[in-house]
């Protein structure tokens, strides 16, 4: 009988990262238009967002274009948001039946001195939706990357 607690590790992908940067700059990265445009998605890819409420029901509503010109919508709905330290949203896109939709924890902690670390945390339905996302999406390389970019970013924001 499956319990609450049930393990989430074959279905999941969990980034966890120091950053430079003092957590109040980091949450405003995460959290204001005008900054994610700057180092969302991999290397090459760029974003046009059409709505980003950054609040408990609100919608972002974005397409990433790839540097080979394909065009990803992407949908997130928040469900829950603590400033300066969690947001919990669930990934995909307008499709309801989207078998690649998934849970994000991203956590904000305050580490020694001016240092953050973020750990993110994607839970998939199932383990073949979370198999699928990385190898034919190449999302964990694809994660690191964006991570890198936020952290090149960080460098030219300031509170």
């Amino acid at each position: 009988m499956a319990g609450k607690n049930e393990s989430t590790t074959d279905r999941e992908i969990k980034i966890t990262r120091v950053f430079d940067a003092p957590r109040n700059l980091l949450w405003s990265a995460w959290t204001e238009q005008k900054h994610v445009i700057n180092w969302w998605g991999p290397t090459g890819f760029t974003n046009t967002i059409h709505q980003m409420e950054v609040k408990a029901g609100g919608v972002w509503d974005f397409i990433m274009h790839g540097p080979d010109g394909t065009n990803y919508p992407n949908k997130i709905v928040f469900t829950e948001v603590v400033k300066p330290e969690l947001l919990k949203f669930d990934h995909g896109s307008d499709n309801p039946n989207d078998p690649g939709r998934f849970k994000v924890t991203v956590n904000f902690k305050v580490i020694e001195g001016n240092k953050t670390e973020l750990t993110m945390q994607m839970i998939f339905l199932t383990k073949e939706a979370r198999d699928l996302v990385v190898e034919k999406y190449g999302a964990i390389e694809g994660n690191r990357q964006t991570m890198a970019r936020l952290e090149e970013y960080l460098k030219t924001m300031t509170l």
